[in-house]
């Protein structure tokens, strides 16, 4: 019983702080800060103590609510669930204390609590959800709470933005609904456990043939994956960074982008256990997504965008590692904890990254290169916390990056290395297609170096082309108070020391999510500083030198003709016409589809009309005297007087109305009394 009050509290204790804070707010502002902070922070000092506890009794906890919503609210505490909802927590706790600066001088600042909070609540209860039903409930919740966050500035781009954000978290929520029905009815449970059983016992009594598997698999993963910033679901994550406010941007980025890998991760590992295809079939989204996020992130010349895209990437690497667990089978011991720690990994570096560039943007109100460039000179702090970030993304020996990247790697060669064996007859793919595998991962991990590169020579190192701008940011020593310093300090010290102790602090954390991914712990430690091993990061990190220096230095920055001395300005050269957003999906889903389908109800609702009228005219001809027929439009018309004919006068699609207005009661109906 404590158990389950601990983790409805987990749940639905920030969402009423949520309500508490704006109240709170419209009397004193300085107290609703306060008030918030307490919020996040105890509930990271709740998740510290289960996680320390988990260590001593390894048992899961649970809670039930069985009759919310008929299906009811089923939520579970092991060990990924533990360590997700800590990380989750301590970057609320971290980009919390960080808005009270940010947001000093920012209007709707109690809005932006109230959503901040039910956001938070509304992600514990995606990562602590037992079941796939509960995970779309609160999974609509957050996408409903988070898309305040990028309408927080209510200016023209971050209205678009929002409605982007709101258009790709509306259809992926439809399309996994969708999912949601079709294996509930194949597999009689949504339960995450028995989701495996469930379907081999569906396999065998015929009830569900591979076809339908894979489009059960398929929908969810397009519905979790539009969350997540995959390929080719990724159009919000560049257009929602720039305009959200840095704290809302290292959540977006560092948290609920996990909430999809979170789903992703739950169908793989349990739909699609030890199946190769699928995991084929996911690898190959992967590397799409890692290294077009990458190509994106190099060319951008906004600080935000850089980040946002490398968010895209990074993910396609959790994503490779995802396809790994379903095809390395039994042997998905390294794959599992490289997506498990990458996730982890990915989210601490963000936080960091995303908060430094949120202390350049308070001081300069600008994120493009050219403008914010040398602000960072002189301050030996912030270029401090900003170069963990950087080595920690870029997989750099001695940061936790380079951990997770190892594994990843590492289980690439481990395919590889069975066709190298007589039985090779159950393997996907050729040997020529992962060595490429293994190549495009090392030149994506070498982009990232060197986009990281970019951002790091242009904020600390280069000189802004405004001397007087120049001299301004050099003079700038008061540029963060103690707690944004605090945050972002604290935070930024993790990643190197997770690094230069994997077996003691990373490997703890990667037996945790064993139990979730149906993996077992590797037979033999693994030797992250071995030769072999060392080999492939400094492979990265060459190709990475070479791409800055002979790409980014030449093609990506243009030097003035008039003044061959003058510093280079950063250009973004990506080609206008490759603009997903703008060339396919909006012409499609506001002007194409819509046309379209105007166009067939309204000659569905005209045909039905005439149908109705030859029948009138022909075989159910009027016998009566009186009556009021069909107009010239062939509106149908009853012959009725009074209220009636005022109520049902008109064609077939108003009555389906009615209908529809109908239906809409009987749920809510179903709803209360469910």
């Amino acid at each position: 019983m404590e158990g389950s009050i601990i983790l409805f509290c987990l749940v639905f204790w920030p969402m009423a702080g949520a309500s508490l804070s704006y109240l709170i707010g419209r009397k004193n502002k300085e107290i609703r800060n306060l008030f918030a902070d307490f919020v996040v922070i105890l509930e990271c000092l709740i998740m510290i103590m289960l996680l320390v506890q988990k260590f001593r009794d390894p048992d899961p906890l649970y809670f039930s609510w069985d009759k919310f919503c008929m299906m009811g609210i089923h939520l579970e505490l092991d060990g990924f669930r533990l360590l997700y909802g800590f990380i989750a927590a301590f970057m609320w706790t971290m980009t919390t204390v960080f808005s009270r600066e940010y947001f000093r001088h920012h209007r709707n600042r109690n809005r932006y609590y109230l959503f901040t909070l039910l956001t938070f609540g509304a992600t514990m209860g995606v990562f602590l959800s037992a079941d796939l039903f509960t995970t779309f409930i609160f999974f609509e919740i957050m996408s409903l709470t988070s898309y305040v966050w990028v309408a927080q500035e209510e200016n023209v781009s971050a209205l678009r933005a929002a409605g982007t954000y709101m258009g790709v978290a509306i259809i992926g929520g439809l399309v996994m609904l969708m999912g949601l029905f079709l294996l509930y009815d194949a597999a009689g449970t949504l339960t995450m456990s028995q989701l495996g059983d469930a379907l081999s016992s569906a396999i065998e009594t015929g009830r569900l043939n591979v076809t339908r598997q894979y489009l059960i698999g398929g929908l969810l993963v397009l519905g979790f994956g539009a969350k997540a910033g995959m390929f080719p679901l990724h159009i919000w994550l560049p257009a929602a960074h720039p305009v959200a406010p840095a704290p809302a941007s290292a959540l977006l980025s560092g948290i609920l982008t996990k909430s999809g890998i979170f789903g992703i991760l739950a169908v793989t590992c349990n739909l699609f256990r030890y199946q190769p295809y699928w995991g084929y079939v996911i690898v190959i989204l992967g590397i799409l997504t890692m290294f077009l996020g990458a190509l994106l992130a190099l060319f951008s010349v906004d600080m935000k965008r850089v980040l946002a895209c490398s968010s895209m990437s990074q993910i396609g690497f959790i994503l490779i590692g995802t396809g790994m667990i379903s095809l390395l089978g039994e042997e998905a011991a390294l794959a599992a904890r490289g997506t498990l720690l990458h996730m982890v990994n990915h989210s601490l570096i963000k936080l960091v990254l995303f908060m430094t560039a949120g202390v350049v943007f308070m001081n300069t109100h600008k994120l493009n290169l050219n403008d914010i460039r040398g602000f960072g000179r002189k301050k030996p702090l912030l270029c401090a916390a900003f170069l963990m970030g950087a080595l920690g993304i870029g997989g750099i020996p001695l940061w936790n990056g380079y951990v997770s990247k190892t594994l990843l790697h590492e289980s690439i060669l481990e395919y590889m290395s069975l066709f190298q064996e007589p039985a090779t007859n159950s393997l996907v793919g050729s040997y020529s297609f992962w060595k490429s595998t293994e190549w495009i991962f090392l030149i994506s991990g070498g982009m990232t170096v060197a986009y990281m590169m970019k951002l790091f020579i242009a904020l600390f190192l280069e000189k802004n082309t405004d001397a007087a701008l120049q001299r301004e940011y050099d003079r700038n020593t008061c540029y963060w108070n103690p707690e944004s310093k605090m945050a972002i300090l604290v935070s930024a010290i993790l990643l190197p020391v997770m690094g230069f102790f994997p077996g003691r602090v990373m490997d703890p954390l990667a037996d945790l999510g064993v139990g979730f991914m149906n993996c077992q712990a590797p037979a033999e430690k693994v030797a992250y500083f071995s030769a072999s091993n060392l080999e492939g990061a400094f492979s990265s990190i060459l190709i990475g030198l070479l791409i800055y220096f002979l790409f980014v230095r030449t093609v990506l920055m243009k030097k003035d003709k008039d003044n061959p001395k003058a510093i280079p300005m950063y250009v973004d050269r990506w080609p206008v016409w490759m603009n997903l957003e703008n060339v396919v999906y909006r012409p499609v889903l506001l002007m194409i589809l819509p046309g379209f389908f105007g166009i067939l109800c309204r000659f569905l609702d005209s045909f039905l009309d005439l149908w109705i009228v030859l029948l009138r005219k022909t075989i159910y001809r009027q016998t009566g005297k009186k009556g009021r027929i069909f107009n010239a439009n062939f509106k149908t018309k009853m012959a009725v007087t009074g209220l009636v004919e005022k109520m049902f006068a008109g064609s077939l699609s108003f009555g389906l109305f009615l209908v529809s207005i109908g239906i809409l009661v009987v749920l809510v109906v179903l709803f209360l009394h469910g």
